[in-house]
């Protein structure tokens, strides 16, 4: 690593070490340019037909829908995130740490997991339709379109919600609550004159992440028949309508932007209370309960419904003879090889990156930082039309290979090591490795030997969660795979589009292990406290 040491430029400001800024900015184009490709594209369509495209009728259907979608999935993720947070921190419920791992887990249920076992249970001649005809019922409400894109994607989006508000909860001080109590505010009151204010920007960063969810997802959409942005544009890509891709491509680009504008005008100024006592928790008396009964139906419906029909599937599987959708142990294989090789390679990637904007702070610091988090807000259906154009113009020797698989992969979780090693580093002492320097030890071996070690753990947890996020991406995987190369996600697709559910389930069930392994690393490796 670079120098430690600050030297000062004429006008007084602190220059940047040379080697980190240059490794930065090498880190912050190869993200962002690949995706100006895709303005280029853009571009090249002609105004008038540009125009034309993007209000037809159709098109601003699709905004319309992705629209709704958005707005109901995130206002239903903070409607159970946010109660289900305070019950398991601020109350006296029963079994809290069980209640808050069961309650977290959805998380790790790729939610076009969740849509296709919702469809196989509540559809058209599905799983409960079949067991509640001896009764006379003959068909249950419609689960296609808006209503379950909008069940799914919040059954397995609300966890955002819940762990970053559970975590403003435990850190506020409660004394705040205890004042406005003494001053005869009902608990209800005091709720919403202190305890909102506080937790405000928790909701509102959980929810950022639900809303972006709920708008890069493809999976739901398309099993769901619901035509939203990412539906439409794989839907045109695949009948070889670049144009209305590419222009839809800007437009989703253009409605997360704007997302994340909001997000920050509603999170306000950030308030830190932390360091007063943590009061006592609230009794729920003949509420406990009705609480219980709310965990217990919001776990129930979001992880035994689909772990159900896995095993469903799975007992099917048995009797479906086509060979040609058998799963092969090398589909995993497969999976893990490239989850391994974007988690080593978004941390080395990471490094440089987190080191700068943490050890030396400035406005060029701050921009690099940020381009790393446009892959990021960028919907893996979009990112990999970018690199389908820009692989097939400019990179064609790892066009179709894994190198650009891992690529796409890298830009579109980066910032997720970045986020975790800049946390790490802002934790070490710079105390720690100026110690070592004046023992003698040089600026990179005082990086190896004493400020490396401290931040282990962020590493590896930032490594682990750039693993879980890769081993089920979907849209990016099919568009960027090389010819015949299949993993979990491919197979799973591609047996449910067949019809063939059996042949899914045995890599769906994989998926979700090694998935649940990933997140028991993180909670380990970064401390999450569950008490």
């Amino acid at each position: 690593m670079a120098t430690e040491q600050q030297t000062k430029t004429g006008d007084g400001e602190e220059q940047q070490p040379l080697g980190l800024t240059v490794a930065s900015a090498a880190v912050a184009a190869a993200v962002v340019i690949p995706l100006l490709w895709l303005v280029k594209t853009a571009l090249d369509v002609g105004f008038v037909e540009a125009l034309e495209l993007v209000t037809r009728p159709t098109t601003v259907e699709v905004l319309l829908n992705s629209t709704v979608l958005v707005v109901l999935v995130t206002t239903a993720c903070i409607a159970l995130g946010v109660p289900l947070a305070y019950i398991t921190v601020r109350t006296d419920l029963p079994f809290k740490r069980f209640w808050t791992i069961v309650i977290a887990l959805p998380l790790v249920i790729p939610s076009y997991i969740g849509a296709f076992a919702f469809v196989s249970a509540f559809g058209p001649r599905g799983v409960f339709q079949r067991l509640l005809a001896p009764f006379g019922v003959e068909s249950l409400p419609e689960i296609y379109g808006l209503p379950g894109a909008v069940l799914v994607l919040t059954l397995y989006t609300y966890p955002y919600v819940f762990i970053t508000t559970r975590a403003a909860l435990k850190s506020m001080d409660t004394t705040l609550i205890d004042a406005a109590r003494t001053l005869n505010h009902t608990r209800w009151e005091a709720f919403k004159r202190v305890t909102i204010p506080q937790i405000r920007p928790a909701v509102a960063a959980g929810g950022l992440l639900a809303a972006l969810y709920a708008l890069s997802d493809f999976g739901t959409p398309a099993i769901m028949k619901f035509d939203a942005f990412t539906r439409v544009i794989y839907v045109e890509f695949g009948s070889f309508g670049r144009d209305t891709a590419t222009l839809l491509s800007l437009q989703l680009v253009a409605v997360t932007l704007l997302i994340l504008t909001l997000e920050s005008q509603i999170r306000g100024e950030e308030r830190t209370t932390t360091g007063g006592r943590s009061g006592n928790v609230m009794e729920l008396g003949r509420w406990k309960y009705p609480a219980i009964g709310f965990a217990a139906l919001v776990a129930a419906v979001a992880l035994v419904v689909p772990l159900g029909i896995l095993l469903t599937w799975f007992a099917q599987g048995v009797a479906e003879t086509s060979q040609s959708l058998a799963f092969q142990p090398e589909y995993a294989f497969n999976s893990v090889l490239v989850a391994a090789a974007t988690a080593g390679a978004a941390t080395v990637a990471g490094l440089p990156v987190a080191y700068l904007a943490a050890r030396h702070p400035s406005r060029m610091s701050s921009v690099f930082e940020r381009a790393t988090y446009v892959g990021y807000a960028v919907p893996g259906v979009v990112l990999g039309l970018a690199l389908v154009f820009f692989g097939s113009s400019y990179a064609t020797p790892i066009y179709q290979t894994l190198y650009l698989l891992v690529f796409a992969y890298v830009i579109r979780f980066l910032p997720q090591a970045v986020g975790s090693l800049r946390a790490s580093f802002l934790r070490v002492d710079p105390a720690l490795p100026e110690a070592a320097r004046t023992l003698g030890e040089t600026p990179s071996g005082a990086f190896r030997h004493v400020t490396l070690p401290l931040v282990a753990p962020g590493l590896f947890g930032g490594a682990a969660l750039v693993f879980l996020t890769t081993m089920k991406e979907l849209p990016a995987t099919l568009l960027l795979r090389p010819a015949g190369f299949k993993t979990l996600v491919t197979h799973i697709w591609t047996a449910y589009a067949a019809g063939y559910f059996g042949q899914a389930a045995v890599p769906a069930l994989i998926l979700l292990f090694v998935s649940g392994l990933s997140m028991l690393v993180i909670i380990t490796q970064e401390g999450y406290d569950v008490k």
